[in-house]
This record gives structure tokens, sequence and C-alpha cells, in this order.
């Protein structure tokens, strides 16, 4: 049996726990965050991570936008599905489905790391139509490029393995564990963060949906359909990311000219974690500029500092 999260224990003093609500969609049942009024900002978060990642931005933004945060499947407090759904279209389809039962329609939408590939996949089939998309540190090239399919295989045979979950959980869920990995990536969070990050980590549901998604995921064809995207795409880009390298925002860009980058100096792949306030200046700004003439594309390549 799978062991995963429990609401009333694991979530008992869950981060914006009063915004949480339970909604079943696509055969799932999904733990999902709702805060603020006004137009829909979904928050998309990346692999291994769940409605925590958002904790302090949330606040930030539900003034100004109603702020749509879900547990991805498999992750947190939401049901874990069969494996093929664990790919990007998969999970793009049953993002689409919850979205769909909830009647919500993002005019803005921000995902990190791997939430950002869902995101621009729930764009390019149609399903969501944003003025704008952020991506937060977007893992949306290859992991390993030359050696993708490598990492694929060794991935599917972990996750096939029954007790690998179960190991890696053990493994992480130690804190000392946990907190190496998160400054793997760069980043340094607070000691609340890897907390949350650990109180998940000990969980079999929640490490196989991550062996998953690495697995199953496939991100070739969303390569190859970048370029016909509609909503503008912004690459926000901590210049500390460890976990997909700066470059990488680059040869995004090289697939869709249109693409602006915006840097944050000193930022690791936890950005939004590390400054929630100028993750939230950014979407507000982002947001903003849709309603504006475009500016010259070489602004897009300067650090991005606070509205003052």
């Amino acid at each position: 049996m799978v062991d995963r999260p429990n609401w009333e224990r694991d979530g008992r003093d869950w981060p914006n726990r009063e915004h949480s609500r339970f909604v079943t969609a696509a055969g799932l049942r999904w733990h999902v965050q709702i805060a603020g009024q006004g137009p829909d900002l979904l928050l998309i978060h990346g692999t291994a991570a769940a409605t925590h990642s958002w904790r302090d931005l949330l606040p930030l933004l539900s003034p100004s936008f109603r702020v749509i945060a879900p547990d991805l499947p498999g992750h947190g407090f939401t049901d874990l599905p069969p494996p093929q759904r664990l790919s990007l279209p998969g999970m793009a389809a049953s993002v689409a489905a919850l979205l769909q039962a909830m009647q919500v329609r993002p005019a803005i939408v921000a995902g990190h790391s791997a939430g950002a590939a869902v995101a621009l996949r729930l764009a390019l089939d149609g399903r969501i139509a944003p003025d704008v998309i952020v991506a937060f540190n977007g893992a949306l090239q290859p992991l390993g490029d030359k050696h993708a399919a490598f990492f694929t295989r060794a991935a599917r045979m972990l996750a096939g393995l029954p007790f690998v979950p179960s190991l890696m959980a053990w493994r992480a869920s130690n804190r000392a564990v946990a907190e190496r990995l998160l400054i793997d990536t760069g980043s340094r969070i607070s000691a609340r963060g890897v907390d949350l990050y650990a109180r998940l980590f000990r969980h079999t549901s929640h490490v196989a949906a991550a062996l998953g998604m690495m697995a199953n995921w496939d991100l070739h064809p969303l390569l190859r359909d970048l370029p016909r995207l509609k909503p503008a795409l912004v690459l926000a880009v901590g210049s500390n990311d460890r976990a997909v390298p700066p470059a990488q925002a680059e040869r995004v860009r090289a697939k869709l000219p249109a693409a602006r980058i915006v840097r944050l100096p000193g930022l690791g792949h936890l950005a939004h974690e590390e400054q929630p306030g100028q993750a939230a200046d950014l979407l507000l700004e982002e947001f903003g500029r849709q309603d504006r003439t475009s500016i010259s594309p070489s602004v897009s390549d300067l650090p991005y500092s606070r509205a003052g």
C-alpha cells in the first residue's frame, strides 16, 4: 500500500490552509488553494513540490487576482494517478479537467520548473488562453540534453521497482538530507520551507509521483510545438540555478524569439521561494504589460528590479 500524506496530520498547519479545498476531477481528488478576487491567476508548482511552494507568494497576489494553486497529481495531498498519466500530456490533460470542473479561465499563469512545461502544454493544446505565461526557472529542455534518453530510461527503471520510492522517501525524509537536496538547487529557503519539503519527502506517494514524472517526461514535442505558442512567454531565470542551467533560457528563446528573458541575480532554482516579493512584483508587472505598448527587446535582458 502506497503511503500518502494525511491532510489532518500532515496538513494540520499547512501554509494558507484556510484557502484549501478538495475537488474531484479526472478521477482524482485534488487539493487546491483558492484565494482573492480578480482575474484568474494559475500557479503550477514543479516536480516534488506542492502548494507550499507558493506559501509566501499567494498572500501577495490575492489582493490583485483570484489565485488558484493545485497540488499536481500524486504530489502533496492530490491522489496519485496511474503512471502513464504522469507524462507531460497526461499531466496537462488532468489539470485541464480540474480547471474545467472549477470553471477557471486563467488570464495569467506562473509555472515553476516542470510546472512551466505543464502550463505551456495546456496553452499549446488550446486548453487555456492566458495573456501571459511566466516560467520561473522553467524546465523546458530535455534532462541532460544529449543524454536525456539515458536519464529517462534510468528513471523509468527506478520508478518501476516497488521498493525504490520507499527507500528514497526514507532517505529524503531526514531533514538534513532534504536541506542538502534543496541547497543543491542553488537556493537557500527558510527553515519552515525545508521542514515542509521534508514532511512530503517521507511519503512514498509523493516520491513515486516525482519519479514517475521523470520516467514519463518527454519535452521534444513541446519544443517542436513552441513556435506556435499564442500567449506571451516570460522566462524568469535565477542566475544561481543549479537545477536548470540559466543558459537554457537562450535555447528556448531561439525556438520562440518573442519570448522575454528576465534575469533574477543571486537567486537559485527556488527563486520564488527565496524572494516572493520580487516574484509577485514580476507577475504584476508582466500582467500589466499586456495592456501597454511593447518595449524594446533589449530590456528583456536587464536584471529585474522591484517596482519602487
